[in-house]
């Protein structure tokens, strides 16, 4: 079982969401894979004030609860997506305001590599999911199908889902893609993304990639 201490650390990983404005109140969710257990935000916790008998502590193969704790609803995506990916570690889930504006727009933005952080640590492309009820099998089914393959996407009229090997790297995805979200509703059409020639010359910079 996880120790107090992984679960303090959790905690804190929880209340620098909630400093960093990802998330209010009830909204959103995190989860941290440790070994073949994986701790999750409770159902209807306040992540900004996570306490740690509020952190439900479950077996990743099967999702079964270790200690009584009911993790969140949308915890079947949160260790669908560990199962497919070993090396994804976090998963985080925010209602943050500005991508949470992007995913109710009428046309949202068809890409969002406005600056370099979004293809560099984002993903491009970043998938919109259509919307399904918060919880439900079909949105969880979706949420694992897409992010078998990328680390961002976008829930229609619902919010965020980032992944990474570990907080911080989940944690920057987020708050960068949260900038890219805000700069598209405060700028609205008159944006210009980087070119894909832009994007190319980035990769080969950071990876090396010809």
């Amino acid at each position: 079982m996880a120790t107090k201490e992984q679960i303090e650390t959790f905690v804190g990983y929880a209340r620098k969401v909630g400093q960093a404005g990802l998330t209010i109140c009830s909204s959103g969710n995190l989860s941290w894979r440790i070994g073949d257990e994986v701790l999750i935000s409770g159902t209807g916790s306040w992540v900004p004030e996570l306490t740690p008998d509020r952190v439900s502590v479950c077996r990743l193969a099967d999702g079964e609860v270790l200690n009584g704790v009911k993790p969140s609803m949308e915890s079947v995506f949160h260790m669908g997506v560990m199962r497919k990916r070993p090396e994804v570690n976090v998963v985080l889930h925010f209602q943050s305001p500005y991508a949470t504006a992007v995913a109710c727009m009428d046309t949202p933005p068809a890409n969002f590599n406005f600056t370099a952080e979004v293809p560099i640590h984002v993903g491009n492309p970043i998938p919109m999911i259509p919307y399904f009820r918060p919880g439900s099998p079909e949105l969880a089914e979706h949420v694992v199908a897409e992010m078998t393959h990328c680390n961002s996407v976008i829930l229609r009229k619902h919010g965020q889902v980032v992944c990474g090997a570990d907080f911080n790297q989940a944690f920057e995805r987020a708050m960068f893609f949260e900038m890219a979200c805000r700069i598209a509703v405060l700028n609205g059409n008159n944006v210009n993304p980087l070119t894909p020639a832009e994007i190319s010359d980035l990769d080969i910079y950071i990876n090396g990639k010809k």
